[in-house]
């Protein structure tokens, strides 16, 4: 199955820094986010399923925007919460 969420995803730079961790996270005195993760519809950046709070999985599920990507340093994949698969 082709995801044409993932073939239509451009690059989108981050909407907001991200120096110190999950702005969410952080706004709320939070420092146990674990990856970050950016909305190639909007450029949220927000934290991954892996931190306490999941902030990307709850951005998507109040948007509906489709895809994201990791912002760790050397990676470059993408996820479709839609269609749930890798790119």
């Amino acid at each position: 199955m082709t995801c044409e969420h993932l073939k239509e995803s451009g690059e989108r730079e981050p909407l907001s820094a991200y120096g110190e961790g999950c702005p969410q996270c952080v706004a709320g005195g939070f420092n146990d986010w674990v990856h970050l993760r950016v909305c190639l519809t909007c450029g949220l950046v927000a934290c991954c399923d892996s931190s306490p709070r999941r902030h990307m999985s709850a951005h998507h599920a109040e948007t509906g925007h489709p895809v994201m990507r990791s912002l760790e340093p050397g990676e470059s994949w993408r996820w479709c919460f839609d269609d749930e698969q890798l790119g």
